[in-house]
């Protein structure tokens, strides 16, 4: 059996970024990653998927030592447009201080996790990819067993779970400390969205503005929405994300979704949904027009993958186990993704458990990240029931206060009673997740 100071399970941005953290502390740090394959990666690697991008002030959240490399960044944004069904608006800064001087980037995420992985290898951890985990044997006094699809055991002091939103090995190691009832509201077709995009060249002369475009209210679902988003050259992602399961007959107003159509007896797939946006969105071409890279992407051009929708959970860190990135519910549906957060709350998972003082996480993650998912936890609430009127009324409202792009306080009394009656309930949802409230699943909660 081997023995090790900090064992990492899930070597995306989260687990990466806890290796390294865990290493520079000197601790004997190893990351447990199964391996997935990409057409865009020549080795296995995390099971990654192209984010929407990052986001100026998402540069500084990260807290990263040094920039991120040129041949990662793929495209530099100059803002991002919010279309309802007939209102539409851009803006061009996210209103957040920040040290990037642009609104942000789209970057290519298999590069950013090799990169993330050199880092935390270069450090001194142990990066081990193509064998998954297959148990974990917890032991409450904080020294835990993991025994690997090879057969391999490994005891280490501690465990930190970056395992994705999916929670394939957190969910068992949680339930040694918490009842299954509440563990019940963590199942993967519960607690996340399903995500689904397309990698398509574009006509040139539909790609000259370097925005993100997002579609509100075009597709049932709390937080569903297309969207698509700029990469190199005339390359865009084009893709979506909704709720798992959703059953046709429980929408309501069907006929106000453009990209429904009357004959529809279920919810489109993915695919279904990206051809009718193209087609809503660019009357004037055929589907020809717009054909898919078959080289990028986890298979032929496209990717599937969940991504968080719940509100994020502590840790049991009495059993000296953190969880972090979407693992612990960190990311978000709302803001299509979180490579930001994961990288954020893995440094500091691993910064802590490296210095043998994990028991100060739920605590240092909330310091850290709470301002960026109380944000997006209360937006979320807020919009909880709208139909494709209601953003309209929104974003016409917003529109009425931004003065090319920005927010103008001068044009705040003229946004209309939409856009306060918005204002007001963010507001309260805000207070009412105040001191941590946002947490679903709390430290106190668990048996250790």
């Amino acid at each position: 059996m081997e023995r090790i100071d900090v064992a990492v399970v899930g070597g995306g941005p989260a687990g990466t970024s806890a290796g390294r953290a865990a290493a520079r502390q000197g601790a004997e740090t190893v990351v447990l990653e199964k391996g997935v394959p990409r057409e865009d990666r020549a080795e296995l690697g995390p099971d990654s998927t192209d984010a929407a991008g990052m986001l100026d002030y998402w540069v500084d959240l990260m807290d990263l030592p040094e920039a991120i490399p040129d041949d990662v960044i793929l495209r530099e944004l100059n803002g991002a447009t919010f279309a309802g069904p007939t209102e539409r608006l851009t803006i061009r800064d996210t209103g957040m201080g920040s040290s990037y001087p642009d609104f942000g980037f789209t970057f290519h995420r298999a590069r950013f996790d090799d990169w993330l992985r050199e880092r935390c290898e270069t450090a001194g951890a142990d990066y081990r990819v193509g064998t998954s985990v297959r148990d974990v044997a917890i032991d409450r006094r904080g020294t835990h067993t993991l025994t690997l699809r090879d057969g391999t055991e490994i005891e280490t002091d501690y465990l930190i779970l970056a395992d994705g939103p999916q929670r394939t090995i957190t969910r068992g190691v949680l339930a040694e400390f918490v009842a299954e009832q509440r563990l019940g509201e963590l199942a993967s077709n519960r607690a996340n969205h399903i995500a689904y995009q397309e990698y398509r060249e574009f006509p040139p002369e539909l790609f000259d503005d370097d925005l993100l475009t997002f579609w509100w209210g075009s597709m049932p679902g709390h937080t569903a929405y297309p969207w698509v988003f700029p990469n190199d050259g005339h390359v865009a992602r084009v893709g979506l994300t909704m709720p798992i399961g959703l059953d046709i007959d429980e929408v309501q107003n069907p006929e106000r979704y453009r990209l429904l159509d009357p004959d529809d007896e279920t919810v489109p797939s993915g695919k279904e949904y990206v051809e009718r946006l193209l087609a809503a969105e660019y009357p004037d071409y055929d589907l020809d027009d717009f054909p898919l890279v078959e080289d990028r992407g986890k298979s032929g051009g496209t990717e599937t993958y969940p991504i968080s929708s719940t509100r994020p959970i502590d840790s049991p860190t009495g059993a000296n186990i953190a969880i972090v990135g979407g693992a612990m519910g960190a990311t978000s549906a709302f803001h299509e993704g979180g490579d930001h957060v994961a990288v954020r709350t893995g440094k500091i998972a691993g910064s802590l458990a490296g210095a043998g003082a994990l028991d100060a996480y739920n605590r240092e993650w909330k310091r850290a990240v709470g301002d960026e998912i109380l944000r997006n936890v209360s937006m979320a609430d807020v919009v909880t029931g709208f139909e494709p009127h209601d953003w309209d009324d929104a974003f016409g409202s917003v529109d009425r206060m931004l003065d090319d792009g920005r927010l103008s306080a001068l044009r705040m009394p003229f946004s209309g009673r939409a856009g306060l009656s918005v204002l007001a309930r963010y507001s309260k949802a805000k207070f009412g997740y105040r001191n941590g409230g946002y947490v679903q699943l709390r430290e106190s909660e668990y048996a250790v």
